[in-house]
């Protein structure tokens, strides 16, 4: 699984940050998890508003922090399919 959170490094993209590590580290995922702060490539994805996270290439979450345990759940989502 690759993961990435966008962001221009704010708050609440590093919050982001946290709340995925935990999140993967919680269920055991096999996942990679980097960070892009580039404004053209966050751009290329269609996010306007930032924090964002973006699981194997899909647009998961926009413009807000979502709870450690709603991550969990997405990730558990996209790991079944």
């Amino acid at each position: 699984m690759d993961i990435k959170i966008l962001g221009s490094g704010c708050a609440k993209c590093h919050a982001l940050e946290r709340a995925v590590r935990a999140a993967v580290e919680r269920q055991g995922l096999d996942a990679t998890i980097g960070k892009v702060e580039d404004i053209m490539e966050i751009m290329a994805y269609g996010v306007m508003m930032t924090p964002a996270m973006v699981v194997d290439n899909k647009v998961m979450v926009k413009g807000r922090v979502p709870s450690e345990d709603e991550i969990v759940e997405m990730l558990s989502r996209t790991e079944a399919v």
